[in-house]
């Protein structure tokens, strides 16, 4: 049975068949739709809301109490104080001795930062890109050091970095804040540059480059993504570590990073709330200033270093 042939052209050609129009399908109202999808995002906005309140509270009240008067810190929940004391920030700075802070944990920080992506960058390109033996297992030992408590290693550190003769200076914290190891960041250059095509490698091989120079022109400016999400996630630690600028400075206290001069603000039969909220309050802005800056590479470098 032939369908849509005329009867000349069905009789001209008998054997062919020609398959019937598919039904067209029913289209679904899309009167509900939109409804549901506004009813949806409400519902989301108020389940949220409340709970992005309730995060946030905590770092609200610590700014709120560094514009009060120590003795009105704990006088209520309110968050906007009735005359803001902003003569707490200069006490802190000034008086706490927070700049000084201020500037070794910079200067920390981001040595350390500069160390960590040049090291482990380069170690995830050689694992990234080359076989060789024990690659495996080199993995896995960095991988249990990762694991292993600061608290366990803080001796023999310190031990280290006195027989260097560098307790008295600012490399003596640099190098064990740079030193540990980075099992994350380096599994995140390893996974970036294993899913580069091969044909990056042996075009630079024609032209005649070497390891060092495809690696320096090429695959670390393709990796900016992931180097943001180091710099992020090496910055952080590094500013917020406490324990390691405590013992290295015990005996040096201008050598002290601004997480341990923090902590000074709290004596032993008096704490002034005031102005240590308002430190605690300095203390965040370069992390909350270093995220937002590369806030938008750090999603591509996660998304990035675990696409394969």
């Amino acid at each position: 049975m032939t369908v849509g042939l005329d009867a000349p052209r069905a009789a001209a050609y008998p054997n062919t068949f020609l398959k019937p129009e598919p039904p067209k399908r029913q289209r679904h109202s899309k009167v509900f739709g939109p409804r549901q999808g506004r009813i949806g995002r409400i519902i989301t906005h108020v389940v949220m809301i409340p709970l992005c309140f309730i995060w946030i509270y905590p770092f609200l009240w610590m700014i709120s109490a560094s514009l009060k008067p120590n003795g009105l810190v704990f006088s209520g929940l309110g968050l906007i104080p009735t005359k803001p004391m902003w003569a707490n920030y200069v006490a802190a700075w000034v008086q706490g001795g927070i700049g000084k802070y201020f500037f070794n944990s910079v200067i920390v920080s981001c040595a350390s930062v500069i160390i960590v992506v040049l090291c482990t960058s380069m170690m995830g390109y050689v694992l990234g890109r080359m076989s060789f033996p024990g690659k495996k297992v080199i993995i896995g030992v960095l991988a249990a050091l990762a694991i292993l408590p600061q608290g366990y290693t803080i001796i023999p550190v310190f031990h280290l970095i006195s027989s260097l003769g560098l307790v008295h200076s600012l490399f003596g914290m640099i190098l064990p804040e740079s030193g540990a190891a980075y099992i994350l960041q380096l599994l995140l250059y390893t996974g970036y540059f294993a899913q580069l095509p091969r044909s990056l490698d042996e075009a630079a091989q024609l032209d005649g480059a070497g390891y060092f120079r495809i690696f320096w022109r090429i695959y670390f400016p393709l990796a900016m993504p992931v180097t943001a999400t180091v710099i992020i996630l090496q910055f952080i630690a590094s500013w917020n570590d406490f324990l390691l600028p405590l013992v290295i400075s015990l005996s040096q206290p201008n050598l002290q990073t601004l997480a341990v001069g923090v902590y000074s603000f709290q004596g032993q039969n008096l704490t002034n709330y005031s102005e240590l909220s308002a430190a605690a309050t300095i203390s965040l802005v370069p992390v909350i200033v270093v995220f937002l800056f590369l806030q938008r590479y750090f999603v591509e470098g996660i998304a990035g270093a675990v696409k394969q």
